[in-house]
């Protein structure tokens, strides 16, 4: 029976959600996470870009002016765009790719700048940014689109282009979506249990999206368990040893897969106990099958005295599951009641079995041959 825990979450916070959630708390305005965008400042305090301005404050000012006016308190840009040329609002990429936000000017005359939230990337040819994953990539004079290299989580979230023109800037938001693929990163260890037992396996694991979870019981009917992140197994039995295996998946890449071996103790079972026939001066075997973990002691017993292996004729071989005793040399006092004994911390069974000798039974005489005669015709 499988239970998955109430409202729980693996999957790692964004920049973004952290940022969000910070804010809020303190009544405030969200902060933005660690992003390309992370280094440079808005307002009086904005750090100085990275190369030299080269006259673009003018411009970047009324950019800034413009966004402050066209935009409502609390966001940047709507989604889409209102020039020639916009992209898709949207872009899902695989963390560890290249992401290329597009954006495209109206003339050559026309200046453009990106920023993350309220952190300037890049204005105009000048880098705002310290983060070298970030570039502008321009396949033509028209392009202004903005490249983020081996992209993480931390660069999830909304962009803005704003494009200067003779009248207002105009601008586009694209919003990034960097998917994860399914981790785990916790999983039960390898556990030893009595049967009967409850047992409740744990399989974590993160990704976005949130992965989704699912266990299945390695064994020939290969029985597969309703998805959750927790397996209980309530009165286990033997039946139910061996090994479990967790899959994470999220349909970004191939699942994560791990395993927990589940070892279950019981007491020890003969299951067969069995001879092959004896004749004096001949050998005699006897087999006795057992099961249980951990796997069972054996001993034999005639009668009351315990049987040593070597003495009197007698040889005993141990196996994990089974005992094999042998007589050698069968005289009159190897016969009698034979006992097999299987123990374990968990218990101790026997069976026995008596050992004789064969009664060969009279064969009657064979009818008396009559005479043949012979007809004439």
């Amino acid at each position: 029976m499988l239970r998955r825990p109430p409202g729980s979450s693996h999957a790692p916070r964004s920049g973004a959600d952290r940022g969000q959630h910070q804010g809020a708390a303190a009544g405030g305005r969200a902060r933005a996470p660690p992003g390309p965008g992370a280094a440079a400042r808005s307002g009086a305090g904005m750090a100085p870009p990275v190369r030299g301005a080269g006259g673009s404050q003018q411009w970047l000012a009324a950019v800034l002016l413009g966004l402050c006016c066209l935009l409502p308190p609390g966001r940047i840009a709507a989604p889409g765009g209102d020039f020639p040329g916009a992209a898709a609002d949207s872009l899902v990429v695989r963390k560890g790719d290249t992401a290329v936000l597009r954006c495209y000017l109206e003339d050559g005359a026309s200046k453009g700048a990106w920023l993350n939230r309220s952190s300037i990337i890049f204005a105009g040819s000048d880098k705002w940014s310290v983060d070298p994953r970030v570039s502008i990539a321009t396949a033509n004079r028209r392009e202004y689109s903005l490249q983020i290299q081996d992209v993480d989580v931390t660069d999830d979230g909304p962009y803005t282009c704003s494009v200067q023109t003779q009248h207002t800037p105009r601008t586009m938001q694209v919003h990034l979506t960097v998917q994860v693929s399914p981790k785990i990163f916790r999983i039960s260890s390898d556990i030893i249990v009595n049967e009967g037992s409850n047992v409740t396996l744990v399989c974590l694991a993160t990704g976005k999206p949130e992965p989704s979870i699912s266990w299945r019981h390695i064994s020939p009917s290969a029985k597969p368990f309703e998805s959750g992140q927790y397996l209980d197994i309530y009165g286990i039995t033997r039946d139910q040893a061996g090994e479990y295996e967790c899959s994470a998946e999220n349909d970004v890449s191939v699942p994560d897969v791990k395993k927990v071996k589940v070892t279950v103790n019981f007491a020890p079972t003969i299951q067969e106990l069995k001879s092959s026939g004896v004749m004096l001066g001949g050998n005699g075997l006897i087999r006795c099958e057992g099961a249980g973990v951990p796997a069972p002691v054996f001993e034999w017993y005639r009668g009351e005295r315990k049987l040593i292996n070597g003495q009197q004729g007698i040889t005993i071989k141990n196996y994990s599951t089974r005992s094999l005793l042998t007589v050698t040399n069968v005289t009159e006092e190897h016969f009698g009641n034979y006992t097999c004994v299987a123990a374990n911390k968990l218990g101790t069974t026997n069976a026995s079995l008596p050992l004789n000798q064969p009664v060969l039974e009279k064969q009657p005489p064979p009818p008396p041959r009559g005479r043949r005669t012979k007809a004439y015709i």
